[in-house]
């Protein structure tokens, strides 16, 4: 089987050598007929790992060019630019080798026809793998494939940056893990604060266009959807480039070693979400945060924002004894600074208010139309109301436990 590609000649796609089914796909060509089985039982393993359809040994061949990395894909997502001449043909040389598996029936080198036309238990489903999928609808020739791999590059990375929209760090391993069931609404789904939606997406809107945009706090009653509109951001801006990075606020201690992560990923954008974020006075971890928005040695990113929610317009906890003109403190008005300068390091502030008992119940309205119930104006006052005095007042929190409640509360035959 001399006629076929020889793949020890891939130039930048060679960690492709290192994969078990490649290995054995290489075996094969070579005429090793023993080593089909182990080669289909690798593709199709991950075919139901990751919801790899059709054709599979183009699908994953395809699959392995957009997670493992190449130094194509490397340059785009360190240098946030296209590559250049030269890189792009070692690329089209590698695809060129690669264009048979890619457009060949996988049974012509595997001699298993259930591997042409693989419907796997749970499809792989996602913008990213959508987008992919479009990008390579027409691809028939190694020109056709470069361009649009590249292109995938370009606007999702490649590997877990690609494939997930939120992510947490892990100190041990010193990089960020996809959150794998990261729960974000979206944005049409969280009723009214007009204002503040248009307030964080502006913001963020120009952030993502690369120009000058704020660290944002938001902060007011609990409930009222803070947390719920940043993480939404990650379903409105995923294919543009932005990624959410949760921390917690022992984490911020890391924050040198994670600003020097993302640094790498210079053509993604990154929120650094702090959720429910306040301190006491005595802890040292605020300093951190201070020092990452504005003010030390090393710059902070510029891929790179930090957003925060809070109930609290000053982060730091402010006590009484702070304000007592006795206390043991000659330098009273600095410590008071301190105590504020914080939050005030935040370019863009956003309040949010509890809802009122209107908008209160258009919350409830919406997602219990969203879940195919319609109630009449007075059924939602009175079973809202009701819920509303029994619980901890309006929010968005407690319209969403009632929704809860109401749809459980269902018979089957009142659905």
């Amino acid at each position: 089987m001399s006629e076929y590609p020889n793949l020890h000649k891939l130039l930048i796609c060679r960690s492709l050598l290192d994969d078990p089914a490649v290995q054995s796909l290489m075996d094969v060509l070579d005429g090793d007929k023993r080593q089909i089985g182990p080669c289909a039982a690798k593709i199709i393993e991950t075919a139901e790992d990751v919801g790899l359809h059709g054709s599979l040994l183009r699908s994953y061949l395809i699959y392995l060019l957009v997670h493992d990395p190449n130094l194509a894909a490397q340059t785009i997502e360190m240098h946030d630019s296209p590559v250049g001449a030269s890189l792009k043909q070692a690329f089209l040389h590698d695809l060129t080798l690669l264009l048979p598996f890619l457009t060949e029936p996988a049974s012509l080198y595997l001699d298993l026809p259930l591997l042409d036309d693989y419907k796997p238990t749970m499809p792989l489903q996602t913008e990213a793998s959508d987008a992919l999928e479009n990008l390579l609808k027409n691809a028939s020739t190694a020109e056709d494939f470069a361009t649009a791999l590249l292109r995938y590059y370009q606007s999702f990375g490649y590997g877990d940056i690609a494939s997930f929209k939120a992510f947490r760090w892990d100190a041990k391993l010193q990089r960020l893990i996809g959150i794998r069931h990261f729960e974000a609404m979206e944005m049409d789904d969280i009723i009214g604060y007009a204002h503040q939606k248009e307030q964080l997406i502006d913001n963020t809107e120009a952030f993502v266009q690369r120009k000058p945009a704020n660290n944002v706090l938001l902060v007011g009653a609990r409930g009222t959807g803070k947390s719920s509109a940043v993480k939404a951001l990650a379903n409105v801006y995923y294919s543009r480039g932005l990624r959410i990075l949760q921390l917690t606020k022992p984490q911020l201690s890391h924050l040198p070693d994670i600003m020097d992560a993302l640094r790498y990923f210079a053509s993604k954008r990154f929120i650094i979400f702090l959720d429910d974020l306040s301190f006491e006075e005595s802890d040292a971890e605020y300093k951190y945060l201070k020092s990452a928005i504005e003010g030390g040695v090393e710059s902070r990113p510029e891929n790179v924002l930090i957003y925060a929610t809070s109930n609290r317009r000053h982060l730091i906890r402010e006590s009484w004894r702070d304000r007592s003109e006795s206390q043991d403190d000659v330098y009273r008005d600095d410590s008071m600074n301190e105590t504020i300068s914080l939050s005030d390091r935040f370019g863009l502030i956003i309040q949010y208010y509890a809802p009122d008992q209107k908008e209160y119940l258009a919350i409830i309205d919406h997602r219990l139309r969203k879940a195919g119930i319609h109630l009449t104006p007075e059924e939602l006052r009175i079973a809202g109301v009701r819920w509303e005095m029994t619980h901890s007042g309006r929010s968005g929190r407690t319209a969403q436990q009632f929704v809860a409640h109401y749809l459980g509360q269902l018979d089957d035959h009142d659905e």
